[in-house]
């Protein structure tokens, strides 16, 4: 349905208006018409159309100076042209401008019509993700992220102060802890939150498919390269590119990326067109790349270009603050797409939650919540319902404590003889980092020098 749509139809010849009012109103659109540029911005004004048919030749007031007056009310008008064929050159200047397309009187009413809807479906298809684009924003906003570790408050605070940069970033961190979630946050924050926003995930594919996939081929570069494509630089043109897995891409492409860094400039695979972008770049890594470049596995330039500004994505065992904040967060999010009707975490498997190293961090989190949520019988998410790995995780860790403090044979032992145990491992343990120097370690334990002294001739450690 059209309904929703009003076209204004501007001409100063009353059959052409007539005739257009009557076409468009049986297509579903709203009609509004004027005689004239001045009566055209009357009704751009107070009508607020979706779209104007307008024809150049007009006294006074001409279409292409009507429409630039249109642009400085509402940047984004969509505009059609009509003209002589005499004028085909304005029209075409004024395409440059910004208008949609143009029409040649006398015109065939079947292409008036077919562009009027293709200028709407655009109009729709730009409205949808204007939307989507605010929305994605309104989720990225840094008040949005949960979180109550002093950690991720910091990096927060950190992304505010660069977002509004056009500085690249390397974001560093283990796999599962949000790395992606800084990029978005980073760029729906910044000053190029309306522009694309490309992602690409630089392990994911073999050097010949990711060259072409960055930087676009021309038809005939290689077998099965039946046309030109654009490649992702070209794609995030005026927005944010994101490079997943950095620390994967070959010793040739990353020549390539540090001159795209370096000149904002790039060619096509097989072609010698030298093409321009005005793009951020953030990248991210799970791999140490310090290391990798003195292994010489990655360029010590390109490192520097990539690194202006670096960000530590902490693992989930460094924020054990959120672990609570995020269950609950992803239970809500389970549970409506489950249609499940649970109140929340028993004590006991949120206490299994927090005790749990999460090697997976945020990521194993949410397939945990998500399965727990499948699995759950009742009406909140008790320890059988978490996988087998979490529950008897904790009962392996306190088995390695034992182990550590020779406790685990301590059956038939008193409370003296193993507190005695203890504390003698202790003391040896801090004597050894400071070198057997009997001063520090007693500082260090909180003990007097003449007490320590006595403790290492009872448990004869000197």
């Amino acid at each position: 349905m059209n309904s929703n749509y009003t076209v204004l139809v501007v001409d100063d010849e009353e059959s052409v208006r007539k005739l257009l009012a009557a076409v468009l109103k049986r297509e579903g659109y709203q009609v509004v018409c004027a005689d004239s540029g001045e009566e055209a911005l009357v009704q751009f004004r107070a009508v607020q159309p979706e779209l104007i048919l307008m024809d150049i030749r007009m006294p006074n007031i001409d279409g292409i100076t009507a429409f630039k007056e249109m642009r400085k009310i509402r940047q984004n008008v969509t505009v059609i042209l009509m003209t002589a064929y005499a004028a085909v050159e304005t029209a075409v200047e004024a395409i440059k401008l910004g208008a949609f397309d143009y029409v040649i009187k006398p015109f065939d009413i079947e292409e008036v019509k077919l562009l009027v809807n293709r200028a709407i479906q655009l109009r729709k298809m730009t409205e949808k993700i204007d939307v989507l684009n605010r929305q994605l924003a309104e989720s990225y906003r840094l008040d949005k992220i949960l979180t109550n570790s002093p950690k991720m408050q910091e990096l927060c605070r950190t992304i505010a102060k660069i977002a509004q940069s056009n500085a690249s970033v390397l974001i560093t961190g283990e796999s599962g802890t949000g790395k992606e979630l800084i990029a978005n946050t980073i760029h729906y924050n910044s000053k190029r939150k309306n522009g694309p926003f490309i992602k690409i995930n630089c392990g994911a594919l073999p050097e010949g498919l990711l060259e072409s996939e960055l930087f676009g081929h021309e038809k005939g570069a290689f077998t099965g390269a039946v046309m030109r494509r654009p490649g992702r630089f070209e794609q995030a043109d005026q927005g944010t590119i994101f490079l997943d897995e950095i620390g994967e891409i070959s010793p040739n492409l990353q020549v390539k990326l540090l001159r795209v860094l370096q000149e904002r400039e790039f060619e096509r695979v097989g072609g010698n067109e030298t093409i321009k972008t005005d793009i951020r770049v953030i990248a991210a890594t799970n791999r140490n790349l310090e290391e990798m470049v003195k292994q010489g596995e990655f360029r010590q330039d390109l490192y520097y270009r990539l690194n202006v500004v670096c960000l530590s994505a902490p693992p989930l065992r460094e924020r054990k603050e959120d672990i609570e904040l995020l269950a609950g967060y992803f239970l809500q999010k389970f549970m409506k797409e489950n249609d499940k009707d649970i109140i929340g975490f028993d004590p006991d498997a949120l206490s299994l939650l927090e005790d749990y190293s999460w090697p997976g961090n945020v990521r194993e989190l949410a397939n945990v919540v998500e399965r727990a949520v499948i699995m759950s019988t009742g009406g909140m998410i008790f320890p059988e319902d978490l996988p087998e790995s979490i529950r008897e995780s904790k009962d392996s860790r306190e088995n390695q404590l034992k182990s550590s403090l020779g406790l685990e044979k301590a059956a038939g032992q008193t409370l003296k003889e193993m507190i005695k145990k203890v504390e003698c491992m202790l003391i040896k343990e801090a004597l050894q980092r400071n070198h057997g120097n009997k001063v520090k370690t007693a500082k260090e334990l909180g003990m007097s020098r003449r007490s320590i002294l006595y403790k290492i001739q009872e448990y004869e450690l000197d």
